[in-house]
């Protein structure tokens, strides 16, 4: 486990230093933000709908290694999904994110987003990893008004 945990370390520093998908999206269908006012966190998510489909996800804003790297993560694994599939993906990354630390987890289901399993370990941590999603979902919804984790 120990070099699992190192691997997933490695992986959310690099997310962090190098995040994928950052930037202003100018042609996006809908945007959200979202702010953790406890520790400062800031996100806007930008998604271009083809009908159903997420063409492209883009995000932009700072934050922690851990909300850097987790809105960093999503965008690589929600573009293409449909608005179905980027619902259920963000209820596994929810419910993973939130169980108990010896909680079994599907590890096949989540795919790159197990590298998140370990902040279970830290509870005032899983707000800044869950930020971008909720504010994904909001964007989603083209609901209007700012995400807050409080």
């Amino acid at each position: 486990m120990p070099n699992k945990r190192s691997l997933y370390e490695q992986v959310i520093l690099d997310h962090n230093k190098a995040p994928r998908n950052f930037g202003e999206l100018p042609d996006a269908d809908r945007k959200a933000e979202g702010y953790n006012a406890l520790c400062g966190d800031q996100f806007t998510i930008f998604l271009k709908m083809d009908g159903d489909v997420i063409d492209t996800v883009q995000f932009e804003g700072s934050g922690c290694a851990i909300s850097k790297s987790s809105a960093s993560v999503m965008t690589t694994q929600l573009k293409g999904k449909t608005r179905s599939e980027a619902e259920a993906l963000f209820q596994k990354f929810h419910a993973m994110i939130t169980s108990g630390f010896d909680a079994e987890l599907d590890e096949a289901g989540l795919g790159k987003l197990m590298v998140f399993s370990g902040v279970r370990e830290y509870p005032v941590r899983i707000k800044c990893a869950t930020l971008a999603w909720h504010t994904m979902l909001s964007a989603l919804h083209d609901d209007d008004g700012t995400v807050s984790t409080e």
